[in-house]
């Protein structure tokens, strides 16, 4: 009897642990996707389910100690697991507290997403080598009261948490609502150089650039777009961990297409990356050639880069080439660039 009812808890507290990992790998990337208006809600939820997980980890920890003594096929697959899912929290502790920001040429940031992204992986490999199969057993009412009580110690371990940060004055109490820190806010030479995956800093001739519109019906050159005068101050807000407060200048994209009709925009860059937005957003939209009272720099967009106020900087795309309007919806694309 004892056994089972062994069993039984360490079913269930893998079925807990599952669906805190899956809730977690869910809101960590709705963080990136929604406006800044439900970023903070979407952040905090976030930072309970893992600090949720945290709460469970001395049930897990028995489980898995009788499960290696077992020596079940599976096992470094386990191992690695686990190895992967303390790593992302560590790092993720590590950047709240804004002490590190930089471990070698890493983040902590970056190494959070980057092994949640692989303990997603193995993860999957990990179930279907050890299949927990939930039962109708599971959804009792003495369950759903343990999960909120593992939920209520992720919520009170963010509190006490964000609450030391606050006392000790750690750099973190400070991060903007999305967990991003401030960096070269008015002086455009401080900002970080990023770019996503697999994209280069591209070193264009300005001169010779030109922005070709609604499928090379219309050209621009730098000096063209300059001319426009627009400016606009709002924050680029990097998912890389920081963010930056700037003026920037060049033409708004509802003066380039006006009179063109279409459900969507699609701003392309020379290396192929590109993203699509409601037409309606145009006049919002602001195809920048200079940042500050200089041009841009290369490793920031020049010739001319893309600034999408309320987005993150994925949006915010780099060596703009062409400008067009299509007929499919601005959401008929991946939430995040596949190259």
């Amino acid at each position: 009897m004892g056994l089972r009812r062994d069993a039984v808890a360490g079913r269930r507290t893998n079925l807990a642990l599952l669906g805190l990992l899956v809730l977690a790998f869910v809101t960590g990337v709705v963080s990136w996707l929604v406006g800044s208006a439900l970023v903070r809600w979407v952040v905090i939820a976030h930072g309970i389910l893992g600090l949720g997980i945290v709460a469970l980890a001395p049930w897990k920890r028995t489980i898995a100690t009788r499960g290696l003594a077992r020596r079940r096929p599976g096992r470094g697959t386990a191992i690695t697991f686990a190895v992967l899912i303390v790593t992302s929290i560590v790092a993720a502790m590590i950047h709240v507290t804004g002490i590190v920001r930089s471990v070698g040429t890493f983040s902590p940031l970056g190494i959070h997403v980057a092994t949640a992204i692989a303990a997603i992986v193995v993860g999957v490999a990990h179930v279907i080598q050890r299949p927990v199969r939930p039962r109708t057993t599971d959804l009792s009412r003495r369950t759903l009261l343990r999960s909120g009580a593992v939920l209520g110690a992720g919520a009170a371990g963010w509190l006490a948490f964000a609450g030391v940060l606050r006392a000790t004055g750690a750099p973190g109490a400070d991060r903007r609502a999305t967990g991003s820190f401030e960096t070269g806010s008015g002086d455009p030479a401080s900002m970080p150089v990023t770019q996503w995956f697999n994209d280069s800093v591209q070193e264009l001739d300005p001169t010779s650039w030109r922005l070709q519109v609604l499928n090379g019906a219309q050209s621009y050159s730098v000096d063209e777009l300059v001319a426009f005068d627009d400016t606009l101050l709002t924050t680029l807000d990097c998912t890389g961990g920081w963010y930056a407060e700037q003026e920037w200048r060049g033409a708004r994209l509802g003066r380039l297409l006006e009179g063109a009709s279409g459900e969507s925009i699609v701003v392309r860059s020379v290396t192929g990356y590109s993203r699509r937005f409601p037409r309606s957003d145009a006049s919002e939209l602001l195809l920048a050639t200079h940042v500050g009272d200089a041009p841009l720099s290369a490793g920031h967009g020049a010739p001319a880069r893309l600034v999408v106020p309320g987005r993150r900087g994925f949006w915010w795309v780099k060596w703009v080439t062409a400008i067009d309007v299509g007929d499919e919806p601005w959401w008929w694309q991946p939430p995040f660039p596949l190259t």
